[in-house]
């Protein structure tokens, strides 16, 4: 009896775990297929139209409306997988213990509080010095990404049903495995919540990110980053009205494409393991 107790106490700790929230097929279609998909299509257009001007778009090319969206892609991406690195470190830091959570939670939410642009000058002067603008760009759409992914994440940990956690003591799963078989898992939905709400807020910032000669001493538009929110800032300011239009086509029409392709496939398959 009682090695048949032990047989059925080993199974259950080598069987034990939670599997990984979405299928390798869908992985795949999320993360390398619709881009590439997005990334071909962009080519193709680059290739057909080419950098001709064209006066119904104000006198700016296709082409370059294009670049502008693939360049200020590039800068979100960019924030985005600093924000992930950044906030699972930090969301399981503030949910390790009882004083660690009273400690950093209230100092998360006053830096979340302040005001991202607050430090954009700062950042703006810092990146000028090493002629490394982009770096001010990626870095304070960050910081308006990272704490929407924090506090999901945290929200995540604590929702943890404390049967699985006690069952996980049991059986001795902790560190790394933990965090592979249990805890990743079950903070995935609140994990895509967190990126939607971040990718979205990243967006809100990109005009203000791109567009720096207002934060350089005596700048000039020169100055501003190639990308889809300096140039709205650019058709708009000199007039060109068609051209500020068209390019805030093309930014809502990438957002859709993101939207229905990635973002909605991901939440769809998330809520298949949110704890009842």
């Amino acid at each position: 009896m009682l090695k048949e107790d032990h047989r059925h106490a080993y199974s259950t700790k080598h069987h034990f775990s939670i599997s990984y929230p979405v299928k390798l097929s869908s992985r795949v279609y999320s993360t390398v297929l619709v881009p590439l998909i997005i990334v071909a299509s962009i080519f193709l257009i680059l290739w057909v139209l080419g950098d001709t001007s064209m006066p119904y778009l104000g006198g700016t090319s296709v082409s370059t409306i294009t670049w502008a969206i693939i360049y200020t892609f590039i800068r979100l991406s960019a924030a985005y997988l600093l924000a992930l690195i950044v906030s699972i470190p930090l969301s399981f830091l503030a949910h390790k213990s009882a004083l660690m959570e009273r400690v950093l939670l209230p100092l998360f939410d006053i830096v979340q509080s302040v005001p991202v642009l607050a430090f954009f000058p700062i950042l703006v002067l810092f990146f000028i010095q090493f002629n490394f603008l982009d770096g001010a760009a990626i870095i304070i759409i960050f910081l308006s990404m990272v704490w929407n992914m924090v506090f999901s994440l945290v929200g995540g940990l604590k929702v943890i049903p404390s049967d699985i956690n006690a069952t996980a003591h049991v059986f001795h799963i902790k560190g790394f495995q933990y965090f592979r078989q249990i805890a990743l898992p079950s903070v995935f939905p609140y994990l895509v919540t967190g990126s939607l709400l971040a990718w979205a807020q990243g967006w809100n910032i990109v005009i203000v990110a791109e567009v720096l000669h207002t934060y350089i001493p005596g700048g000039t538009h020169a100055q501003d980053l190639f990308g889809i929110g300096s140039l709205l800032v650019q058709s708009i300011s000199t007039g060109q009205t068609i051209s500020f239009m068209y390019a805030l086509l093309g930014m809502v029409i990438v957002i859709a494409i993101m939207n229905f392709l990635v973002w909605q496939k991901l939440l769809h398959y998330a809520e298949q393991f949110r704890f009842e």
